[in-house]
């Protein structure tokens, strides 16, 4: 089964429009030079997040965890003009190659980089986002959910991403990490306050629209 969905991934990929060159590049350092490569959206989630950002369009975006800006590049598609992405990464030693390729794609003037914790830096962000996707540490997604629905208009949406843990809460496994990720998504299933859909894209994204 594992390899039927791999094959599938691939297929879907080859049949996705092809990424810019800078996120090609962007991708290529990112394996080169990180720890946790894997952490990328890469390709195929990359498209989906561009896709999303131009069909709704948003003034606002918000980002907790930037990795190396992959995601934000993608999300900052669709900003209307004068529209603003902030985005928040905790590790300071990945803000040169976030700001490097922020610069390659002359977003510059549209994404705004916040080095720090996201906890301490979204309440000082005073605006309603239309769109805010979550990538941070796993044990800390409704927290940050919570937060997101704080600061989003109605009507606007969550991304949050790993949901599925390598299909670890699907397989109902034991260990810490997927019992904490199987609550979150059950939190969200039963919250009456949004609409949510949960797409097997890559590591599993959930897309929730405030009511």
């Amino acid at each position: 089964m594992k390899k039927t969905l791999k094959h599938i991934t691939q297929y879907c990929t080859e049949h996705t429009s092809t990424p810019a060159q800078v996120l090609y590049e962007l991708e290529r350092e990112t394996w080169l030079k990180t720890l946790a490569p894997q952490m990328l959206s890469g390709h195929l989630q990359g498209q989906f997040f561009s896709f999303l950002s131009r069909m709704i369009h948003p003034k606002a975006v918000l980002e907790i965890g930037t990795f190396t800006g992959y995601a934000a590049i993608c999300l900052a598609a669709g900003l209307q003009a004068g529209g603003i992405l902030h985005t928040i990464e905790v590790n300071p030693e990945l803000e040169y190659l976030i700001r490097k390729y922020i610069k390659k794609a002359k977003l510059e003037d549209r994404i705004q980089v916040h080095i720090g914790d996201a906890k301490r830096i979204v309440p000082t962000l005073n605006l309603l986002f239309d769109l805010v996707f979550i990538d941070a540490g796993k044990r800390d997604n409704a927290f940050y959910y919570e937060l997101a629905l704080s600061k989003l208009h109605t009507g606007g949406h969550i991304l949050i991403d790993n949901v599925l843990w390598d299909g670890k809460v699907a397989a109902r496994k034991s260990d810490k990490d997927t019992r904490d990720i199987h609550a979150f998504n059950e939190m969200v299933q039963a919250d009456v306050r949004v609409e949510n859909i949960m797409l097997p894209i890559r590591d599993g994204v959930l897309l929730v629209r405030k009511k």
